[in-house]
């Protein structure tokens, strides 16, 4: 299984959309500081996931979430 994240920062508005196969791992990851682009926006929590058998399925999702960079479609995935 596949997972597309959004995970969100615990202490600014900021939020970062991925994909990866061990969610769990991969959120470790981001709260150790070992991803260089959410390092100064720690800890994270996560926000929103979805499941795909594929890979490329779950990469394409990524891209279109990011497509919506954060206007009325991206809140509306966020239930806000």
């Amino acid at each position: 299984m596949f997972f597309v994240y959004i995970i969100r920062s615990k202490i600014r508005s900021r939020y970062y959309t991925g994909s990866t196969e061990d969610l769990e791992e991969r959120l470790r990851q981001h709260n150790a500081g070992k991803v260089k682009s959410t390092k100064a926006y720690r800890p994270w929590d996560i926000a929103y996931t979805e499941t795909f058998e594929r890979r490329e399925d779950a990469y394409a999702r990524e891209r279109q979430i990011k497509a919506y960079k954060g206007g009325e479609a991206f809140r509306k995935l966020l239930g806000k």
